[in-house]
C-alpha cells in the first residue's frame, strides 16, 4: 500500500519508501426560565486555552520492542491497546506467506509496551488482515487502528487494490478475539477521498484513528484531496456517527463544529492538524482529546477540547527518533489509561513508533517513548472527577466490581462482566472515588430486553433500562434475554449506555 510518511514543518516534506512497500503517496510536490419555568443555570466561563503543563522525565525502551517475522522488512504504523494487564499491538508490515503480496496487519502482546511483543502463545507476530482479491483493499491492509467496545473489537485501516492514485480508501473488520476478523460493511470502504481538491499528492483517503467517547465513534484521517488539506496534502479530519461503521448519522467537524453531512466523503472544511499518519486519544483526566503526530523534534501531542474548539493546552513534545507515524498506548475505547499511583495529579502519554528506514528503505525498528505530565488537576472538582474516572472499573469494598459511568457508580457482581463494559479495570480501589454514591446494582441474572431496532438494555433498580454495547455481557452474566415491543421499552425509565 502507498504510505505516507512525511513531515510537514516549514514547507518540508521528509519522505521515505521502497518499492517493496510502494511509492509513497505522501511525497507530492512541492437565563431566565419561560412561563414559571425553573431558571437556566449560568453559562459556563470559557475555557482557558494553551495552559502549559509540567512534563517529567521522558522515557525510551531500551531497543526495539516488536518486529515481524519471515521476511517482515518493515514494520510501522501500530495501535497499541492496554487490556486483561497485556499490551496488544498490531502494525503493518509484509509477510509472503500471507498473500496476496502487499501490505499485512500483523498482531502481537506483550507484558508491557516495552515488549517483547510476540504472538499469542509465543512465536513471531502473526498476520491477522491482508488483502482480498477484488475489493477495495484486494492487495494492500494497513494503518490499524484497534477498539474494543464491549465483547467486539472493531478494526479501522487503510486498504487499497493496488498502487493506484487516490486508490487508498479507510475500511472496517470485527472481531470477537482480536486475532480473527471479518470484513464490515460488506467488504466495502466506510470512507474514502472527498475529492474536493486534486492535488500533486495522490495518496487518497487512509490513515484512521478511532476513539469511542460518550456513544460517539470518533475518526481523524487523512484525504489528500481534503479542501482544508496543505498543499501537500497535509491535513486531518475528523466525522463522527453512533455507528461504528458510519453508515448512518454521520456528522462531520467543520468551522462551525460537528454537523450532519450525508455521507463519509462529504467534503473537508477544516483540518485539525497540518500533518500524517496521526494518531487520537481521549484523555479524562484532561477533559481533553490529544493527536500525536510527528514533527522534527518527536511526537508532538496537540490538544483540543471535546468539541474542537478551544486548544486547552500548550503542545508538548515526546522527544527521540522517529520515521514514520506513532500509536498512542491507549486503553480498549481509546482513552488515555489512568495513573494508578497518582491518579488527579498525573497523565502518562506513550507512543509506540518507527525509529530507522532499514536496509529495504521502509521504516522498521519499533520502540517505546514515553512522557508524564504532572499537576493535571484531574480531582479538582465534580465535573472533572466524573471525566477523569469515566468509563473506570475498580473493586468495590463488597469484593465487587465499581464501574463509573458519567458521574455514576454501579456496583457490578462479576469481574468478567465489569471487564467487557470498562474501558479500564484496576485491580485495586482508588481513594478519590470513595465519595461517589451507588446509583445502580448489576446482579447476576438480572433481566436483559431487546426491542426490533433498539438494541439491548439491562434492567436494573425499579425497572430501569441501563443500556449495553453488545450482547458478550448477557452470557457471561447468567441473564435471559426478554423481547419487548417498541411501547413496553419507551415506557422503561432510562438509565445511562453501560458500555460508553
Amino acid at each position: 500500500m502507498r504510505v505516507l510518511l512525511a513531515l510537514s514543518l516549514a514547507g518540508l516534506v521528509v519522505t521515505g519508501c521502497s518499492d517493496s512497500y510502494a511509492q509513497s503517496q505522501a511525497d507530492g510536490p512541492a437565563p431566565g426560565g419561560i412561563a414559571g419555568g425553573k431558571p437556566a443555570a449560568p453559562p459556563k466561563p470559557p475555557r482557558a486555552a494553551n495552559v502549559a503543563l509540567v512534563p517529567g522525565g521522558a522515557r525510551q525502551s531500551p531497543g526495539v520492542v516488536a518486529a515481524g517475522g519471515e521476511d517482515a522488512v518493515y514494520n510501522y504504523g501500530p495501535t497499541v491497546m492496554l487490556d486483561g494487564g497485556k499490551a496488544h499491538m498490531w502494525w503493518c508490515s509484509q509477510y509472503g506467506s500471507a498473500g496476496p503480496p502487499g501490505d499485512d496487519i500483523l498482531y502481537a502482546q506483550a507484558p508491557t509496551p516495552d515488549g517483547p511483543f510476540t504472538g499469542p502463545g509465543g512465536g513471531v507476530p502473526i498476520p491477522v488482515l491482508s488483502g482480498a482479491p477484488g475489493n477495495f483493499d484486494g492487495m494492500h491492509t494497513c494503518d490499524p487502528s484497534v477498539l474494543r467496545v464491549g465483547t467486539t473489537y472493531y478494526l479501522y485501516y487503510t486498504g487499497a487494490a493496488g498502487d493506484h492514485a487516490l486508490g487508498n480508501a479507510v475500511g472496517l473488520a470485527t472481531s470477537t478475539d482480536g486475532v480473527h476478523w471479518t470484513r464490515a460493511a460488506g467488504g466495502k470502504p466506510i470512507l474514502g477521498p472527498s475529492h474536493d481538491v486534486h492535488r500533486d499528492n495522490v495518496y487518497g483517503a487512509g490513515q484512521p484513528s478511532v476513539v469511542f467517547l460518550d456513544g460517539w465513534y470518533y475518526l481523524l484521517f487523512t484525504d489528500t484531496t481534503g479542501r482544508a488539506a496543505g498543499w501537500n496534502g497535509a491535513g486531518q479530519f475528523v466525522v463522527r456517527s453512533r455507528d461504528p461503521a458510519f453508515g448512518s448519522g454521520v456528522e462531520a467537524l467543520g468551522d462551525k463544529g460537528f454537523g450532519p453531512v450525508s455521507s463519509t466523503n462529504a467534503p473537508r472544511e477544516r483540518s485539525v492538524v497540518d500533518g500524517f499518519s496521526a494518531d487520537l486519544e481521549w484523555v479524562g483526566a484532561l477533559d481533553a482529546f490529544v493527536i500525536a503526530h510527528e514533527t522534527a523534534a518527536g511526537t508532538t501531542l496537540t490538544f483540543w477540547d471535546r468539541d474542537f474548539t478551544v486548544q486547552p493546552y500548550a503542545p508538548l513534545v515526546i522527544p527521540g527518533a522517529w520515521k514514520e507515524g506513532p500509536g498512542l498506548v491507549r486503553r480498549p475505547d481509546g482513552h488515555a489509561p489512568t495513573s494508578v499511583t497518582d491518579p488527579c495529579g498525573t497523565v502518562s502519554f506513550d507512543v509506540v513508533r518507527a525509529t530507522v528506514t532499514g536496509e529495504s528503505g521502509a521504516p522498521t525498528a519499533l520502540q517505546h517513548f514515553g512522557l508524564d505530565v504532572r499537576g493535571s488537576g484531574a480531582c479538582a472538582d465534580a465535573d472533572r472527577l466524573t471525566t477523569t474516572f469515566d468509563g473506570v472499573a475498580m473493586p468495590s469494598p463488597e469484593r465487587t466490581m465499581d464501574l463509573f459511568r458519567r458521574g455514576q457508580r454501579i456496583r457490578i457482581d462479576r469481574r468478567s462482566v465489569a471487564a467487557t463494559l470498562a474501558g479500564e479495570v484496576l485491580n485495586e480501589p482508588l481513594p478519590p472515588v470513595e465519595g461517589i454514591a451507588v446509583t445502580a446494582r448489576l446482579h447476576a441474572g438480572a433481566t436483559v430486553v431487546h426491542a426490533d431496532g433498539r438494541g439491548y438494555s439491562v434492567l436494573l433498580g425499579q425497572n430501569v433500562r441501563w443500556g449495553l454495547p453488545d450482547t458478550g455481557s448477557v452470557k457471561l452474566n447468567d441473564s435471559e434475554v426478554t423481547e419487548v415491543g417498541p411501547r413496553q421499552w419507551d415506557a422503561y425509565a432510562t438509565g445511562l449506555p453501560l458500555g460508553g
